[in-house]
């Protein structure tokens, strides 16, 4: 028996793989959609160009960085006076680190036109490795071209940078400058009593009796104490050495000339710590007898700068995103 479906014919199917057929009425919903997707594959293209120029770009500006860090002096044959500035913090990451001075000095001293070297001092000091690093080649490369050494003090040469300067054939001051401080420190904080009123305990581990000496959560112990001076009261004899060997004869030594006390020029002159006043103007002209200075400290260009914000932010950036991905506990 048939059922009144039978007399019906089968449903139209669609063939796979055969695109739909545009009518008029659909038209202008297909031109409209092929538009849209040229259009973003245009747009792609242009932001896939433009990171890969930026790219280049940043790559170009770090090899013309790296290549102004080797000539960051213009060669010339013309007699002239070499400065090397000593500003800021002396320290291991600083624009005075021993690694960027020793640079400068190598390149004034191999220089046959520079008839002396001038140190542009105005810095509180820092490291006594990084100032007894830099004294020991100034006085090395001294010996070895024969080749007058002058320190120009502006506002400030203290603790590790009158280090350096007493390395200098003389030492050139502003009346008003601030000269001396020769002394080691070593500072910190005590929280022990502040932790014992708001109940807060201490629990650390160490492996070996003074692993935690000086830790700032924990009392110093007499004997710690003792150890600590007597390894600053060393590194002061080995400063105080330094200012007597560079100084030599000049030198009115006081009870107070080796406390850490500080003096103006006037008073520095007086003590035999500087021997003179002058700028770094005078110096070319009256002792070297070079008026024309070149620069010889390394500096970041601007290309450096930005390249050291990039990176940090990329880092920052990725620090960020491994976080997210995986929390560090």
């Amino acid at each position: 028996m048939s059922t009144p479906n039978d007399d019906l014919p089968p449903p139209m199917q669609e063939p796979i793989g055969v695109p739909p057929v545009v009518t008029p009425e659909t038209e202008p919903v297909f031109a409209q959609l092929a538009r849209d997707f040229l259009r973003e594959r245009r747009a792609e293209r242009r932001w896939r160009t433009m990171f890969r120029l930026f790219w280049l770009g940043l790559a170009a500006l770090l090899v013309y960085s790296l290549w102004l860090q080797t000539r960051h002096v213009t060669p010339t044959a013309e007699p002239h006076t070499a400065l090397i500035d000593v500003r800021g913090e002396i320290a291991a990451d600083s624009d005075a680190s021993a690694e960027l001075l020793l640079a400068a000095l190598k390149d004034a001293f191999k220089d046959d036109a520079a008839q002396a070297v001038v140190l542009r001092i105005n810095s509180p000091g820092g490291s006594p490795v990084q100032a007894g690093i830099v004294y020991d080649e100034i006085r090395r490369l001294k010996k070895q071209y024969n080749k007058p050494v002058y320190a120009v003090v502006e506002e400030m040469c203290a603790s590790g940078a009158y280090y350096i300067a007493a390395a200098a054939d003389e030492i050139f001051v502003d009346k008003a400058s601030v000269v001396g401080s020769i002394g080691v420190l070593m500072d910190g904080f005590g929280f022990t009593g502040l932790m014992d009123k708001v109940g807060v305990e201490r629990r650390l581990l160490t492996a070996g009796e003074n692993k935690g000496m000086l830790d700032p959560f924990s009392p110093v112990t007499p004997k710690q104490r003792a150890y600590a001076q007597a390894m600053l009261d060393q590194i002061h004899q080995q400063f105080i050495a330094v200012v007597r060997e560079g100084r030599g004869k000049r030198l009115k030594e006081t009870p107070e000339t080796f406390s850490g006390l500080f003096w103006n020029g006037e008073q520095a002159v007086k003590l035999g710590l500087a021997d003179r006043y002058g700028n770094l103007d005078f110096v070319a002209r009256e002792v070297v007898k070079a008026e024309d200075v070149i620069d010889y400290t390394p500096r970041d260009n601007v290309a450096e700068r930005l390249a050291k914000r990039f990176g940090a932010a990329i880092g920052g950036g990725a620090v960020k995103a491994l976080r997210e991905l995986a929390p560090i506990r």
